[in-house]
């Protein structure tokens, strides 16, 4: 009997074996079929020239977009910049060219590859162009000192129907002040909830805006009276400085770039990016919008920049050092420069400080 069991036996493992090898075969070819179809995204790689070693504001910018495609056939390549389309093409390799290109800073070109079946693989790269031109270099004239309180840790600052409009920092002791500007006397005061740290100030339409640090909260007063009237939130992180233009309020957050905000929603409707010739200007804070140009502050340092608010240019670099040396009592303690405010009606342009005891009448005065 024992032939025959080891027979039987041996007819159940081949059994067994058979359907191994089998289930085998089903599975390699089902994975198979999935790593291939993983690897049916078509492949794209993006280049970004320009003549120059860096992008520079004006220049003509060459795509070249290869595609390979492992199976199948590639229907077509569309090319986005920010979210904008701005080509497409059915071939494998093609280049396009942006003709003088006129945007600053940075910004991310997205390709998307699309097969015949429908299979799309997307692809990102970035690239950042810097202004064309060197900033003016500027110094300054003072014109005359007039009085400010030591104890204002200023933030926002504007001159209104001959009225110092100034906006003050710190938890517990943020507030809006109506000054007269030739006696730094208060005219009136708005108080700020001990929460809130006050941050720039403009004046639209017969408005008050006011930014706060990092609560994302700017509040709305009337002008007559000063009367909190509405409060806004905005998206940035933070706000800092404030000034608008003919139509939008324009808020800084302490990056190199300028949100406009719709000024009856508030809300945010496009953004400027700052650049000069090298880099990005970050850290831009108070700001006051005059003829076409911004002017504002850069935080830790002494000096004002001058935009071009058409293309977020530096067009000059004014630098305030030795203002403190005019004043009264040089050694007072401060903080940083910050405050700028141009009379609409003289054109006269004012400065100050955080903890300053003196706003300036100043002229620039430039180099060389």
């Amino acid at each position: 009997m024992k032939p025959v069991i080891l027979f039987n036996i041996y007819r159940m493992n081949l059994r067994l074996f058979a359907a191994f090898i089998v289930l085998s075969l089903f599975v390699s070819s089902f994975s198979c079929s999935n790593q291939s179809s993983r690897e049916r995204k078509p492949v794209v790689q993006i280049k970004i020239e320009s003549v120059n070693r860096k992008i520079v504001f004006g220049d003509d910018v060459t795509i070249g977009i290869s595609v390979k495609v492992k199976d199948g056939s590639l229907k077509e390549t569309r090319i986005y910049i920010d979210t904008v389309l701005v080509t497409s093409s059915p071939q494998a390799e093609f280049s396009y060219s942006l003709k003088k290109y006129e945007s600053l800073g940075k910004h991310t070109l997205k390709a998307v590859a699309t097969k015949a079946d429908g299979t799309q693989g997307e692809y990102f790269k970035s690239f950042e162009v810097l202004s064309d031109i060197v900033p003016e270099k500027y110094g300054y004239e003072l014109v005359q000192s007039l009085p400010h309180n030591p104890a204002f840790f200023t933030e926002g600052l504007e001159i209104h129907n001959g009225f110092l409009y100034e906006s003050t920092g710190q938890n517990g002791q943020s507030a809006l002040y109506k000054t007269n500007l030739k006696t730094g006397k208060v005219v009136q005061t708005v108080k700020l909830a001990d929460r809130f740290f006050g941050e720039g100030i403009t004046i639209f339409n017969n408005r008050i805006y006011q930014l706060t640090y990092k609560t994302k909260v700017g509040f709305i007063y009337n002008l007559d009276n000063m009367a909190l009237v509405d409060s806004f939130h905005f998206a940035s992180a933070e706000g800092w400085g404030m000034t608008h233009d003919e139509k939008y309020l324009i808020m800084s957050d302490g990056t190199s770039s300028l949100t406009y905000l719709d000024p009856v929603s508030c809300k945010a409707v496009k953004k400027l990016q700052v650049y000069d010739d090298r880099d990005a200007v970050v850290y831009i804070n108070e700001l006051e919008y005059s003829e076409g140009f911004i002017y504002a502050n850069v935080w830790t340092t002494n000096l004002i920049i001058k935009i071009d608010s058409k293309t977020g240019k530096v067009v000059s670099k004014m630098d305030m050092d030795g203002i403190l040396s005019m004043v009264s009592n040089p050694n007072a303690q401060v903080d940083v420069l910050n405050g700028i405010a141009i009379d609409p009606v003289t054109g006269k342009m004012y400065i100050t400080g955080k903890l300053y005891p003196t706003l300036f009448e100043i002229k620039p005065v430039k180099k060389g």
